[in-house]
């Protein structure tokens, strides 16, 4: 069972975030959230929106003085980071957060890991990884209870950012082993999931937690697509695993911007098994009932 807490939050304006706030107050916690100075348009009603649930707003940013963080942090037992960025923000930023956190006297940071199991993988396999494996090693040695939250990969960004359905020509396409099993969740069960980990006094000393909304190949993620959908798609397969790492090292060579091959890094993370879960969490919150692919393509048709 969860026990009453103060959480300090940042990023709550963000696709998780903002849905971490509420199943942090759903869950009776009291949560104070750090936003910048300046926001307006969609960012402001989203601002709005968690001031009207009871969410206290903090003006700061993660660049701020160590001094100055902490005093925002004020009396938080916990610490949960759900920013997104480059390196200055996962490495350099959320360092500088958890010494913040260490000087306001908190228990417990969860950095902003949300992903496939970067523990198991090598440096290079896929650069946004290689910045949360950075940061994990600036909080090795922390007296806090450093919690990493891992949660396979959103299906939302199944979906859309990794480019696997075209609905248009009504093609879903995969590189590597059909057969794969790999671990899936949507954002809104990860941020249920992580409420659960982030109140659960079994975690004070840190430490991994695992989960998946649903475990599944790619041949199953496919078929799970149509029938949620209603369609039929025809499944084009793009190559092997070995095929898919030879154009990752295409695109990057003749690219400057790694965010043109990142999603092809996250799908041989993948499909080659390497960032797969050996074991899951989700027993531990069983009052949590994910979301398969079927319903959630289901609900977005419904809501279109």
């Amino acid at each position: 069972m969860s026990t009453l807490q103060e959480v300090f939050l940042v990023g709550s304006t963000g696709l998780l975030g903002n849905r971490l706030a509420s199943a942090l107050l759903d869950r009776g916690a009291t949560v104070r959230a750090l936003v910048r100075p300046g926001a307006a348009g969609e960012k402001q009603r989203v601002l709005d929106a968690l001031r009207a649930k009871g969410v206290q707003l903090v003006e700061g940013d993660l660049t701020d003085s160590v001094d100055r963080l902490a005093a925002a942090v004020g009396g938080a037992s916990a610490v949960v980071s759900a920013v997104q960025g480059g390196p200055e923000v996962i490495v350099e930023g959320q360092a500088n957060l958890l010494r913040a956190a260490e000087r306001a006297g908190a228990a417990r940071f969860v950095p902003s890991d949300f992903a496939i199991d970067i523990t198991r993988l090598d440096d290079g396999d896929n650069f946004m990884i290689d910045w949360r494996r950075q940061a994990a090693a600036r909080f090795a040695g922390s007296p806090l209870g450093v919690l990493s939250v891992l949660n396979g990969a959103f299906i939302e960004v199944m979906m859309g950012f990794m480019g696997l359905v075209d609905w248009d020509n009504g093609t879903f396409s995969h590189w590597g082993d059909l057969d794969q099993p790999l671990d899936v969740t949507t954002v809104q069960d990860t941020a249920d999931y992580t409420a659960a980990a982030v109140l659960d006094p079994a975690w004070a000393d840190g430490g991994t937690v695992r989960f998946a909304g649903e475990v599944l190949s790619m041949r199953g993620f496919h078929e799970a697509v149509e029938r949620g959908s209603g369609r039929r798609l025809q499944l084009r397969t793009l190559g092997t695993a070995d095929d898919l790492r030879a154009e990752i090292e295409r695109r990057a060579a003749r690219s400057q911007n790694p965010f043109d091959y990142v999603a092809l890094q996250y799908q041989w993370c993948m499909v080659t098994g390497k960032a797969k879960f050996d074991a899951l969490d989700n027993d531990r919150y069983p009052e949590v009932k994910p979301t398969t692919v079927e319903q959630f393509v289901r609900d977005v048709d419904s809501a279109a």
